[in-house]
């Protein structure tokens, strides 16, 4: 029995939501987003709130009744707040700026790296060393700052690199003589 997908997920102020079949729709301040249900699971309107339920007892449907309640619940707060991924730039001369639409990083390679912001996020650079990915896509967001993160990680002697803002680095001693 799944804990999370027991609870209806309740539709916030300011946010109009709507199931038609297999689809449930949002929408509220900051846009609309659209998440197609698995067809083991059942959506259903009741009492001004999403209900999830699996359509079997299988192992299958089961296992998707949770993911499908919290992607709906994911929906709901990106079209009411937004999601924010701050990530931090350690390493002397190492720096962001934005250029454009684009995101320019010199991390120590010998040429600029260049990243093309995807449509529906919205990358900000308010001081040289600290990336602020903004959007209303739970995943959209993730997904840009963990490939921003994936051209210079951070390593485990000095701590250069891109790290996420709330992401601890565990230190390791260099050699000894």
């Amino acid at each position: 029995m799944s804990r999370i997908g027991k609870k209806p997920v309740a539709i916030p102020e300011g946010v109009t939501a709507s199931v038609e079949g297999q689809l449930v729709t949002a929408k509220g301040p900051k846009g609309e987003l659209k998440y197609v249900v698995n067809d083991d699971v059942l959506v259903k309107m009741e009492d001004g709130a999403v209900k999830v339920d699996p359509r079997s007892q299988s192992k299958d449907s089961r296992s998707k009744w949770g993911l499908s309640r919290t992607m709906i619940t994911n929906i709901m707060t990106g079209v009411k707040d937004g999601y924010e991924k701050r990530l931090e730039i350690n390493g002397v001369g190492y720096r962001a700026a934005m250029q454009g639409n684009n995101v320019q990083l010199s991390l120590g390679f010998s040429h600029e790296v260049i990243y093309q912001v995807p449509e529906g996020v919205s990358v900000a650079c308010p001081k040289p060393t600290e990336i602020i990915v903004s959007g209303i896509d739970k995943q959209k967001v993730g997904q840009v700052a963990a490939e921003i993160r994936d051209y210079r990680p951070p390593e485990p002697f000095k701590g250069k690199g891109v790290k996420y803002a709330d992401e601890t680095i565990f230190r390791k001693e260099g050699k000894k003589k």
